[in-house]
């Protein structure tokens, strides 16, 4: 089965956008080998504000081979032709796990991870904890999620920029 996996950048004190969303923050370390990690999915799960700061950087046209599906409620199908707009997101993820491909990427969007993982369809969390204190922004988790336990599975020290990317399994009870 295909593993739903979230990968996201944070900063020490928990957020994963500053204040206006800008994530600017965010410093590229020269070790990590990005092509390989994209090379994983061939799907990737974004939320609509995600998506929005998408299409404000030029950046909504997925590569060939990669599907883009947007969560949404408001986006009107028509108006965005080179993804797929989905209002359900538990529905689109189990019919996608039961499909062969690679990996599913969880890209962005705090609260479409708080709403797959209330719904147990989050199978790894994968983040880079940047060394910076924002102070203010946006948090992981905006609204009360339910209690989820984590298993370690992997850390790395990229000691050119000080990030810590570590690697969780959500344990299933």
């Amino acid at each position: 089965m295909r593993l739903v996996r979230y990968g996201l950048a944070m900063s020490l004190d928990g957020f994963i956008a500053g204040p206006d969303g800008e994530y600017d923050w965010i410093v590229p370390d020269p070790d990590i080998d990005f092509a390989a990690r994209m090379s994983q999915f061939d799907t990737f799960l974004i939320g609509r504000k995600t998506y929005e700061a998408m299409q404000k950087a030029g950046r909504t046209a997925s590569p060939p081979g990669i599907r883009y599906i947007v969560f949404s409620k408001t986006l009107n199908p028509a108006d965005h032709p080179n993804v797929t707009i989905s209002a359900d997101p538990a529905t689109t993820v189990v019919g996608l796990r039961g499909q062969p491909g690679k990996d599913i990427a969880l890209f962005g969007g705090g609260e479409l991870f708080r709403s797959l993982l209330t719904a147990g369809l989050v199978d790894r969390v994968e983040i880079s904890v940047i060394p910076i204190l924002l102070g203010a922004g946006i948090p992981l988790l905006a609204t009360p999620s339910p209690r989820a336990r984590l298993k370690l599975r992997h850390h790395r020290l990229y000691e050119k920029t000080g990030t810590m990317r570590l690697e969780y399994d959500v344990v299933r009870t």
